[in-house]
């Protein structure tokens, strides 16, 4: 079973439910947590644990300037502008490549070839009993992060559980780290701010066809504005977390509620059988 967790704005505690979800699930059988926030990732922060690494490469063109003819095809097919053809040589943009393979098809003389740029790495190490974690990290500068959110994925493919931490927002790498997943925990908070982008990721859940429910974090007990979406829009609110001065602090000292506080296991334990009601 693949589970995504997302927000549609950051800080309403995602990571914190991913982490709490993982280290529960992994108490008593094999789990595999995803850092798909590769921007920014912090789940290492919660299962600090010596860690394997890997490169994460894109494919990039390079021009053989005694072939290259300077003919300008390869620079009117790319549309991301990767490709600029001076009337003496063709430049290489390698950060504004997709890695579509493109201008290697349309080059009449076989002038292009494709090598491989580092643009991220990959890190999994094996935290506590029964869990793997698995985190992608993108280079500073580099914006191809669904590359290296599909390098993270990979590596935990094999594993029968696995829980995604998506980035926050509904952009390409939220899309990327969702995609072929069972189904989907959207975290929100009950402010207007958390109300408008829960709107837009339960939007993106529904048109990718994944069934979602939700989780209300730092709840202050007025949340009838989102529990009526949710009523209107068929999502199951799943968990409630208080705003709580005890759940804040074992927060900034890096703990986990499901181990540090009394009872938060079983509830994070029912989060996982109602998330798994919403795929039956």
């Amino acid at each position: 079973m693949k589970i995504a967790i997302a927000s549609g704005k950051g800080g309403t505690g995602k990571t914190m439910v991913a982490a709490n979800l993982g280290f529960t699930l992994a108490l008593s059988r094999e789990a595999a947590l995803v850092d798909c926030d590769v921007e920014e990732p912090n789940l290492h922060l919660f299962f600090p644990a010596q860690a394997l690494t890997a490169p994460v490469t894109t494919p990039v063109p390079e021009i053989d300037p005694d072939r290259c003819t300077l003919c300008g095809e390869c620079g009117k097919f790319c549309r991301f502008g990767a490709l600029s053809v001076l009337k003496d040589r063709v430049l290489v943009f390698p950060h504004l490549c997709h890695s579509c393979g493109g201008c290697t098809l349309v080059c009449p003389q076989g002038a292009i070839e494709e090598v491989p740029r580092t643009i991220g790495r990959v890190a999994c190490s094996s935290p506590i009993p029964r869990l793997t974690l698995v985190s992608g990290v993108l280079n500073e500068g580099e914006v191809q992060a669904p590359a290296v959110i599909r390098a993270a994925k990979a590596l935990s493919k094999a594993h029968p559980l696995t829980i995604y931490d998506a980035s926050p927002g509904t952009a390409c790498p939220v899309i990327e780290t969702i995609d072929g997943s069972d189904a989907c925990i959207l975290v929100t908070e009950s402010t207007p701010f958390g109300l408008h982008d829960l709107r837009l990721a339960a939007e993106v859940a529904e048109k990718m066809g994944i069934p979602a429910g939700v989780v209300i974090n730092r709840s202050d007990g007025r949340d009838e504005e989102t529990l009526a979406f949710c009523r209107e829009r068929g999502l199951p609110v799943l968990m409630t977390i208080p705003f709580s001065r005890e759940i804040a602090a074992v927060q900034n000292r890096g703990g986990l509620i499901c181990r540090d506080l009394p009872g938060w296991e079983e509830r994070f334990l029912a989060l996982f059988d109602g998330i798994a009601g919403v795929v039956a």
